[in-house]
């Protein structure tokens, strides 16, 4: 896919998401990412984690599946990664987290690397992609080194626009279960008559779609 798309066709791309989910609420919560992630990978397959930090995550998914193949990439060369740039990977892989890094790089860079993260998943691969929820303000601008707000329909619309299928969308919030509960199902009107959101952060499920000319 190109990864210069003119605005007319994303207009359409993220009408699509707009159709799916008219409105942010109509996003189902989320409450723990981590079982989510057990259910989109298997055993023996190989991911790549970009944004990776300090490489927690490569243990907590080996409990589970001790045949991973786990890679990591991250900007920061205090931390060991296997890569330190998208241009070093030279490999596929069957699943690719991108975890509240899109944000942190301009509009172009964001659909670069989206292309980019395309192009190294293998037919039907899967990405999971988070991002701070721009209808809770607070989340997005509590960091200044976020560029790029992304509603959750632009978002999946960049992705369609690269090729990618949009198997879910929902909001997260983890906390407390007795806090959880209550945002749930006693403080939810509330914050959307103020259209202001208490989930922290949107998640998306996409698979590569493999077209004819691939």
């Amino acid at each position: 896919m190109d990864e210069k798309i003119s605005w007319s066709h994303l207009f359409e791309f993220r009408n699509q998401i707009h159709r799916a989910y008219p409105e942010i609420w109509d996003l189902k919560i989320l409450r723990k990412r981590f079982p989510l992630m057990l259910k989109t990978i298997q055993d023996g397959e190989k991911i790549l984690d970009i944004g990776a930090s300090n490489r927690n995550l490569e243990e907590r998914l080996k409990r589970h599946f001790p045949r991973l193949i786990y890679k990591s990439m991250d900007i920061d060369r205090e931390q060991f990664h296997d890569f330190y740039s998208l241009g070093e990977i030279q490999e596929s892989f069957n699943a690719i987290f991108l975890f509240e890094v899109i944000e942190h790089l301009s509009l172009d860079e964001g659909v670069h690397l989206l292309k980019r993260v395309y192009d190294l998943l293998d037919q039907e691969g899967r990405l999971i992609l988070t991002t701070p929820n721009i209808f809770n303000p607070s989340r997005f601008w509590r960091d200044a080194t976020h560029q790029v707000a992304y509603c959750y329909d632009e978002l999946g619309g960049l992705l369609l626009a690269q090729g990618f299928q949009i198997k879910a969308m929902y909001r997260t919030y983890s906390d407390a279960y007795h806090r959880y509960l209550f945002r749930l199902y006693v403080m939810a009107p509330l914050h959307r008559y103020l259209g202001i959101d208490f989930a922290k952060s949107i998640l998306v499920v996409a698979e590569k779609k493999i077209t004819q000319a691939e």
